[in-house]
């Protein structure tokens, strides 16, 4: 089992990877993979969550970091976490997963847009191609970076390559 069979996989650059939810066997295989870092942005009741995670990957001596965004109501608060992780991490290698790769989809474009500098068409290579965002995701996309105060809370030199 390689870790591209894992749902929705993304290979976003040489040092960030997304997906849907791992299966717990598949954990082992992002730890061989060399990333050190796991963020889940899924709720801790979402489908096919797995209870104990965290200390699944901390017993792979990976760093496990839970930002539950609710599906239907991402804001402003959870991309400003997610930032300020993002940057913290950014010499690391780091997987990045939710349920199904939606809601890290948009959290990655924002990084990419928001943070590298990309422009939006640039950004969106690190969304799940088949994903068609609704309104609430769009709204999410449209956030801007005085939204989330970048330039006085950021170092803009952090990206995800």
């Amino acid at each position: 089992m390689s870790i591209e069979s894992i749902t929705n996989f993304i290979q976003v650059s040489g040092r960030v990877a997304s997906s849907g939810q791992p299966e717990e066997r598949q954990f082992k295989e992002i730890a061989l993979a060399g990333y050190k870092v796991v963020v889940n942005l899924a709720m801790a009741n979402s489908e096919n969550a797995i209870p104990e995670e965290g200390n699944m990957v901390a017993a792979l001596k990976m760093t496990y970091i839970h930002i539950p965004v609710p599906f239907n109501a991402p804001d402003v608060d959870h991309l400003k976490n997610f930032i300020k992780i993002m940057n913290a991490i950014s010499n690391q290698k780091v997987w990045v997963h939710c349920v199904v790769n939606y809601r890290v989809s948009a959290f990655l474009y924002q990084y990419q847009r928001l943070i590298h500098g990309d422009t939006a068409e640039v950004a969106r290579k690190v969304m799940l191609p088949t994903w068609e965002p609704n309104e609430v995701w769009l709204n999410f996309l449209a956030i801007s970076g005085d939204q989330v105060n970048i330039n006085a809370e950021y170092n803009n030199d952090k990206k995800c390559k």
